[in-house]
């Protein structure tokens, strides 16, 4: 595997890009909880859903691929009152397959969740693929308690091109923890082709470790629409004590496949607290199918991890979990 190691660069993309600047079990859905604020900007589509960050004393981490979101979508009043209040119920979310090339989208988007005080900011990719039809990825995060590390944001350059859409990775750190060491953790944002998954799932083993010696982070977290289930990892399995949070359950909107994940080390990253879910559409917001398909062909993915750095058990390269 040393060829295609070494076939994987790092990109840095430097400053303009960053705009405006398990196991098995799922658990039930995250409550929200309120808090005030008074910042004002464009208002959100209106509508009873009102959405906030939640479980304040864990960090959630989401993933979403918005199929196809640009501008059609963003003129949808019902589909973005969804969308918005999904956004706010997270800590920070990755967000795959913005299809735009109207930028202005994204600003429309930010001002969105931000209406009602809320404080998010959004780092973005570059626009990636290899046809006319290219995507963007995005990390939305809420400022009042999760900050982007300075320099941390940059793209998996694939020189070989392996993949359609190379990762975009960010590393981010918990704000404002009551005692300890302030949880830091490294995100890496993926869309694997559908029409090469196999190729594309079985090089993702080498980009985890080179964004590790890269960044010298332990808490690596791959998320995003993998296009793949938990059966059908490849050589990402080959990672020493993977963890997965979901298997056997559906992501998509349709209930038919499971194509989106969170996946890390469990001895790494223990700072993960056994908490994470599907969030369906159709149940959360009593929509019909079809109206839930305006929304998304893809339902969110979220996991909880604690704010505060936790002992990390080191394993050895040869130890996998089947």
């Amino acid at each position: 595997m040393d060829w295609l190691r070494k076939s994987f660069l790092l990109l840095a993309l430097g400053p303009a890009l960053w705009l405006a600047g398990c196991t098995d079990q799922q658990r039930d859905l995250l409550p929200t909880v309120a808090f005030d604020s008074q910042r004002q900007t464009e208002p959100a589509p209106t509508g009873e859903f009102r959405g906030t960050p939640s479980i304040r004393d864990e960090i959630s981490v989401a993933t979403w691929n918005i199929q196809v979101f640009g501008k059609s979508k963003i003129e949808k009043p019902e589909a973005m009152q969804v969308i918005v209040d999904m956004v706010r119920r997270f800590d920070v979310i990755a967000i795959q397959e913005l299809r735009s090339k109207d930028q202005s989208v994204i600003d429309r988007f930010l001002a969105m969740v931000n209406t009602d005080g809320y404080h998010y900011d959004v780092v973005v990719g570059p626009r990636l693929g290899r046809s006319s039809s290219k995507e963007q990825y995005l990390y939305l995060y809420d400022t009042d308690r999760i900050e982007l590390l300075e320099g941390s944001v940059y793209t998996v350059y694939d020189p070989h091109d392996r993949l359609h859409r190379e990762p975009l990775v960010a590393s981010f750190r918990v704000k404002g923890a009551l005692s300890g060491n302030a949880w830091t953790f490294t995100l890496v944002n993926i869309h694997t082709d559908p029409d090469e998954v196999d190729d594309e799932v079985n090089a993702l083993d080498d980009v985890i470790r080179m964004v590790r010696r890269t960044d010298s982070e332990d808490d690596i977290i791959l998320l995003g629409d993998l296009n793949a289930d938990a059966r059908h990892l490849g050589e990402l399995r080959d990672l020493p004590n993977l963890m997965w949070t979901v298997s056997g359950q559906p992501t998509n909107t349709r209930g038919t496949k499971s194509y989106d994940n969170i996946l890390f080390s469990g001895t790494s990253t223990s700072e993960f607290t056994g908490s994470a879910g599907i969030i369906d559409l159709q149940s959360e917001y009593a929509l019909t199918k079809e109206q839930a398909l305006e929304v998304s062909d893809h339902l969110p993915v979220w996991a909880a991890f604690a704010p505060v750095e936790q002992p990390v058990e080191f394993a050895s390269e040869e130890a996998v979990l089947r």
